[in-house]
Parts: C-alpha cells; structure tokens; sequence
C-alpha cells in the first residue's frame, strides 16, 4: 500500500480536483485506487455505501476511482450550523454538535477515527490519494492537526503541494507555506503542482527552473485551466457562484443563498439545462421576476427561515403565486414550506419552534436519528419517469399536505414509500430528496410541472460528470511527470 498527500496553499487551490483527476488517471491504468480525506468542512455530502455521510467532493473522487464511496474515506466530516459550531460527523454517523473552541481540543480523539479508517482502507486498496483541508501554514490550527501535516507526519506520507496560478502570486504561495513548516514537514513535502495556468508555458518555466533551484523540489507539473469543468462542488456557496446568466433563456430560476445552504449541487443540472437559468440571490439583493422560486437545503433550517423572513422572501413567494409562478422546496426547504418547524431538543440550534411559510399543510419535527439513504423510485409526474437520488435529513414531517406526494421511492426492501408533497393548485411542491434534476427524463417531467412549456433539452449530469473527470485525467497525463509520480508511489 502506498499513500500520497495532495496539499493546498489555500482552499480552492485545486486539491479536490487532483485529487480526482490521480484517482481516475490510476484507475484508468488498472490500479486499486481510493481517495481519503481525513477532515473536511462542508456542507455538500453524500451517502455512502455503509449508510453513512461523507463529503460530496470525496464521494466524487470515488466515482473517478472507480470505487464506491464508503464512510471510512472521509472520516471526520464537520457541517456548520453556526459561524462558531458545527455538527461533528465521524466515520459516517453524527457524534455531535461542538463549538469551534471545543472541537479543537476534541482533535485528539477524532485522530484516532481518522487513523483507523485509513488503515481499514490501507487493507483494501493499493494506492491511497489523500487530501489535505485548507493549508497546512494555519499556524492557529496546527495543535492536534489531523486534517494536513498531522495526518501526512501520523501516516508518514510524501505530500505534493498545490498552488493556484489564476489567483495571482503562486511563488509566494508555494515558497511561503513551504518555510512556515517544520523541517519533517518540509522533507516529506517533495514537489509541487501548480494549477489553473493560462497561457503559453515558457513564459512560466523561468519562475519554474527558479522555485525548483530555490526549494531543491521540481514542480511536478503545470495544469491548464480547464475552462468549462463542472465537477462537485465541496463547499457552500462562494463569492464567485452566481449561478447561469443566458440571457435568453427561456426558464428563470431563482434560488436564495441562505447562510448554512447545504447540498447546492441539486441545481447544477439545472444549470447545465441551455433553456435554464440558475441566479442564486445573497443578502440585501434585490429578488428579480423568475418562473420558478427555488428553496434549497439548509444545515440551520429555522435561523434560515429566520433569514428568508428578514429578507422578505415570504412576501415575494406570496406574489409570485398570486401571478402563477411555482415554488419548489428540497429537504430543508420543503420543511420551511410547511405550517411550522419544531426543533424540541435544540439539534440545529437553539430549541424552539418557527412558524414555516404556511405553503403546505404539513409540520416537521426534528428528531434525532438522521435520515440517510440512496434512494430510486418515481416521480409522481406525466409518465411517472424513474429518478435516483439521497435522503439526507433529521425531521419528521406530518400533515394532510402528504397525501399528494410528489414521488414514490423503493426502500431497501422493496417497499414502496411516499415522499414529498404537492399543493392542491400544483404551484407547490417539495422534497425531502436530493438529486432529483440529475436524470434527463426526471428533470424535464418536473420542470415541465413546474411551468416550462418545452423542457426537452435537460442535460445528463452523469454523463456530464463522467465526461469532466475523463477530461480531467487526460490533462493529468499531459501535463504531470507521470513517470516521477509513479516512482514516488513506488509503482
């Protein structure tokens, strides 16, 4: 078994990206391969085989990998809920709500978790891709590290540090986070990687031959900036997600940007649609005209409700149907859609209950025992096309405004179980799944109930996301010294 460490200069430096670009260029090449994060921040998740939880972008690279994500390949996951806490998830399942302050002592502990799942999946593959969070340079965080040079120092791993040419200063970058390491961190870090360049190379290679006489490392290759890439996202929503502008795009979606938005990977097949556009709106924006008002997930369903109140998004959805426009709400947001949200044992928050928008008839109350299956079914729509998708929720919801659900799902026992509801005029509807736009068929049938007239151009995510992870690869191979990179994993 060998393991290698992609590192970062910064978030957003491209880790996430190598990393799934190395685990289908392995792949592709017949090696057992696997990804392996040991900490990440984020709200985007997925379901995973064991029936746990893991970040979207690892579950990502394991569909480069060819593999099927499993729990033990992100086994520290935190979700927050506020700007000082969050929901601790180890090896797939909840361990509990922690401020910023305590969690940072209880890294101890997880290292254990972390430790363990490597080595369970040491025992099942030959090559493991791991990949650090944020830098390894955040001084303030490097006590009891276990998401960087913690894990590299416990594993004792070679890592590859990544920096980000599109940005802007990517010598001081690598220089930098090179000299603020210790001497061990310094020797196992053996080359770099630098991302995102534009442009014709031999203006870069003087600044190459440079950082590589300066730091005794080569740069193990330069990646192009692959315009057009539409990966899974890791993160909530940044500054730079502005959803699609087409201009004359014939269906205009508009989706709030709620604080602790969870999962906003559900709308990139709609943004992916050449008839759709996507417009997320922030706070104190003005909410434009739209067909379609679109309420995402949330990690703090009531402090976001609380937010799309104080936003007067209530007052917008209200004329927005008074003019025959629909709404959609998807698992956090099909909860705001009902009478009211009751959180007894304070599980996202502080305890209490919230009025809900009062859209549906219907009630939530969030229990603990978080809800998480991969799922199939149908949707309840025109010709009842199949879909598959993700259940990721705590919450109960009970109310008359169940009894005309949007979709059928199969449980593992092939039982059939309603979800979702849709209002007795069809302007609303919602969901507690993800995932539900990803398949063409499924995606036109309900943008054609939500209002589209012709929605027949739907785009097949999969399809898509298998086409950028082959494109990925291929650039890898171009542009990497692949034959170093096989000496290092000992291949």
């Amino acid at each position: 078994m060998a393991t290698l460490m992609i590192q970062g200069t910064t978030s957003d430096a491209g880790k996430s990206t190598v990393v799934a670009g190395l685990c289908r260029m392995l792949a592709r090449r017949g090696v057992s391969v696997a990804p392996f994060k040991p900490q990440n921040m984020a709200l985007n998740s997925a379901v995973t085989v064991d029936g746990g939880e893991i970040g979207r972008s690892t579950a990502l690279q394991a569909l480069a990998a060819g593999v099927t994500p499993h729990s033990d390949m992100n086994p520290v996951l935190l979700k927050p809920q506020s700007d000082r806490g969050a929901q601790v998830i180890l090896r797939g399942r909840v361990y509990g709500n922690m401020a910023a302050l305590d969690y940072h002592v209880f890294k101890a502990e997880a290292k254990r978790s972390v430790m363990a799942a490597w080595q369970a999946l040491s025992s099942r593959y030959d090559v493991i891709i791991a990949e650090g969070a944020g830098s390894p340079a955040e001084i303030n965080l490097r006590a009891n590290d276990i998401a960087n040079m913690g894990f590299a120092e416990a594993a004792d791993c070679p890592v590859l540090l990544v920096g980000d040419i599109d940005r802007g200063g990517v010598f001081a970058q690598l220089v930098g986070t090179l000299e603020l390491l210790s001497e061990s961190e310094r020797s196992r870090t053996r080359g770099f990687i630098i991302n995102r360049f534009r442009g014709d190379i031999a203006l870069l290679e003087p600044g190459l031959d440079w950082l590589t006489e300066r730091t005794g490392r080569p740069v193990v290759g330069t990646l192009p900036y692959l315009q057009g890439l539409m990966l899974d996202a890791e993160d909530s929503l940044g500054s730079s997600s502005n959803g699609s502008d087409k201009g004359e795009a014939t269906f205009r979606v508009v989706v709030p940007a709620l604080p602790r938005i969870s999962n906003h990977t559900d709308f990139e097949a709609l943004a992916l649609h050449p008839d759709v556009e996507v417009r997320f709106i922030g706070p104190d924006r003005p909410i434009p005209p739209a067909d379609l008002i679109l309420l995402p997930g949330s990690k703090a369903t009531r402090a976001d409700l609380d937010w799309l109140l104080r936003q007067g998004w209530d007052t917008v959805i209200r004329r927005h149907l008074r003019y025959g426009g629909r709404v959609l709400g998807l698992c956090g947001g099909f909860q705001m859609l009902g009478a009211a949200i009751h959180d007894p044992e304070g599980l996202e928050g502080s305890a209490g209950s919230s009025a809900g928008l009062g859209l549906l008839a219907m009630e939530t109350r969030l229990v603990a025992g978080k809800q998480l299956r991969n799922v199939s079914g149908e949707l309840l729509l025109g010709d009842r096309p199949a879909f598959s998708g993700y259940e990721i929720h705590n919450g109960v919801s009970t109310g008359t405004g169940l009894e005309r659900p949007l979709l059928m799902c199969r449980s593992g026992q092939g039982e059939s179980v309603a979800d979702g509801a849709i209002s007795e005029d069809g302007q609303v509807m919602g969901t507690y799944l993800h995932g539900v736009f990803d398949q063409p068929h499924a995606c036109n049938a309900l943008l054609h109930a939500l209002g589209m007239a012709q929605p027949g151009g739907a785009v097949d995510r999969d399809a898509c996301r298998e086409r950028g992870l082959d494109r990925l690869a291929d650039a890898m191979e171009a542009h990497l010294d692949t034959a170093w990179l096989d000496s290092l994993l000992d291949r």
